[in-house]
């Protein structure tokens, strides 16, 4: 996939959006990737799907538990199978339940919705509210450094609240911004005025970290376009 893609429909946008957060359900995973559903690890989620819906909740928790060991898997596919075996009754190990993984910064416009979301493997988007995206799939180091610090001031916040444990709220209003810590254990999840969080002490320097991440993500992407000029 381009780094750099549009957008434009709002179905699109937000279909894609919820392939960020890592917590689809079971039921839903594999129509959520159905290209991908003749391929592992996809093909293990389908066969605990179909464990479950005949009652061997023990059986689709034996097929997800080597998703997570897999080598070089994707940060979201990670959150995916965790997500799912707490659907399954699964609690992760304590000293591994709080690690953030990834953080998805979503930012309510008066005209729809901006969001940053950043992951361990180092892979980034950014996804206007007028369409455009950057989809970083880590070509590089580039952004190594600021992606890390992202992660590291959301771990201070995820350290200090509970998870989440309603169902995601919808997309944050104009004049709203919601922080997703995304961890083993679930989303820790922080929301409110855009200028009070800017200024709080724990959502202030995630909301800078997020911003600064953005800011690079959108000077590549102008970088790649006059380059091809």
């Amino acid at each position: 996939m381009s780094d750099f893609v549009a957008l434009k429909p709002e179905s699109i946008q937000r279909e894609i959006r919820n392939t960020l957060f890592g917590d689809v359900p079971l039921k839903d995973v594999v129509r959520a990737h159905p290209k991908m559903t003749l391929a592992e690890p996809w093909a293990a989620f389908q066969r605990a799907r179909d464990l479950r819906d005949a009652g061997d909740a023990e059986g689709a928790k034996r097929e997800l538990r080597p998703v997570l060991k897999t080598l070089e898997l994707e940060t979201r596919i990670f959150l995916q199978a965790w997500h799912n075996l707490r659907e399954l009754g699964e609690k992760p190990p304590a000293d591994r339940a709080k690690e953030v993984l990834g953080i998805v910064v979503e930012v309510g416009m008066p005209k729809g919705l901006d969001i940053v979301a950043a992951y361990r493997d180092h892979r980034a988007r950014y996804f206007n509210y007028g369409g455009a995206g950057v989809l970083w799939e880590r070509r590089d180091e580039t952004l190594d450094v600021l992606i890390d610090e992202l992660l590291q001031a959301g771990s201070v916040v995820a350290n200090a609240i509970p998870p989440w444990t309603q169902p995601k709220p919808p997309e944050p209003k104009k004049g709203m911004v919601r922080i997703n810590l995304l961890t083993p254990s679930g989303i820790h999840l922080g929301q409110g005025p855009t200028e009070a969080l800017n200024q709080d002490a724990m959502g202030g320097p995630i909301l800078s970290a997020a911003y600064g991440l953005m800011k690079r993500l959108v000077e590549l992407k102008r970088e790649s376009v006059e380059t091809k000029d």
